[in-house]
């Protein structure tokens, strides 16, 4: 089967100026060449792409591929993951991961915590501040947590990001506007343990790989995974399996969460408990990193005995079961 890889490597947007932080969501060659070797390996042949400007030139000259194992993250506007996917599903293309419109409503934080509690499925009360002037009208008890609405590797989350009275909301709000150019996301803050739950797999057919508690060192904030604690993991965090009650709430959760959004074939959400102790959604990965070191997806298989090609494989057996019936259908 000839396999194309769309992806977008850091080092390519560091050469075009951008500043380190603003590319922290992209790839490394190191996670394109682990994937590349882990289809190869499975007998693909593999052809690398890039990002959403060479599929569509490559598109326009008439390439095309039995699949595309997509992990591009886009690098502009607040539906960038869903550029890729939008582009492949006009020219009929089947590709691993879930599509366009699961990655633009996934994204932005608050609609989806907004769907999720219309499914039943519980997160932490939130507003979404569009300005600084809204800052006075939010009527949430403190403490309160300040996150970019849509951003991922924990960019714009730090030990500023807990907030206990409204001066402090107003200057993380202002920062977050400023900085990241879109909406902050206001939630109450779940001071509980915080899991990371691996899933496999598409709809009902979906299942829960293990949950994995994130934990900070006496180095990291102890408040929430921020992205200091993630950018130096190995000396700010600590990863354990988690088997308790607690961590099957979680892992519950996590797949009602994902059966909702409709996410396919893996990914990550993250959930974590409230002052009482519930387990309750935060965020959603369906595009999970996969550097074979760093990434919390391989580092939870790892802890599983799942190996890295095992991972890639079953994530091309679930895209490629669900072609076969995209295609049989028609038929």
């Amino acid at each position: 089967m000839l396999v194309g890889m769309t992806y977008d490597l850091q080092q390519e947007y560091l050469d075009r100026g951008y500043g380190k932080d603003e590319v922290a969501e992209l790839d490394s060659p190191v996670t394109v060449e682990a994937i590349r070797q882990a289809l190869a390996s499975q007998g693909h042949e593999v052809e690398l792409v890039g990002g959403v400007m060479p599929l569509a030139r490559a598109l326009a000259d008439g390439r095309r591929w039995d699949m595309v194992f997509n992990f591009a993250e886009g690098m502009r506007g607040l539906a960038r993951e869903a550029q890729v996917p939008a582009l492949l599903d006009a020219w009929d293309i089947p590709y691993t991961f879930s599509g366009p419109e699961v990655l633009a409503l996934s994204l932005h934080k608050g609609w989806t915590n907004a769907v999720l509690r219309a499914h039943g499925v519980p997160t932490a009360d939130f507003r979404i501040v569009n300005s600084v002037e809204e800052v006075d009208a939010i009527d949430l008890p403190f403490p309160l947590f300040v996150k970019p609405v849509a951003e991922g590797s924990s960019k714009g989350v730090s030990d500023k990001s807990l907030v206990k009275d409204r001066w402090e909301l107003r200057d993380i709000c202002a920062h977050v506007l400023k900085t990241f150019h879109q909406p902050a996301l206001v939630e109450t803050f779940l001071p509980g343990r915080e899991f990371t739950v691996g899933i496999l797999g598409s709809g009902p057919q979906c299942r829960v790989l293990g949950v994995m508690e994130v934990l900070a060192t006496a180095r990291g904030d102890a408040c929430a995974y921020t992205y200091a604690n993630k950018q130096e993991w190995r000396e700010r965090a600590l990863y354990e399996l988690a088997g308790d009650d607690r961590a099957a709430q979680a892992a519950e959760v996590a797949r009602a969460a994902w059966q909702a959004l409709g996410c396919l074939d893996a990914g990550r959400i993250d959930v974590r408990l409230d002052a009482q102790g519930q387990p309750r959604f935060i965020e959603v990965n369906p595009l999970a990193g996969l550097n074979p070191e760093s990434s919390d997806l391989p580092i939870l298989c790892g802890k599983i005995g799942l190996g890295y090609d095992e991972l890639i494989a079953s994530i091309m057996d679930s895209a490629m079961a669900r072609a076969g019936k995209r295609h049989g259908n028609r038929s």
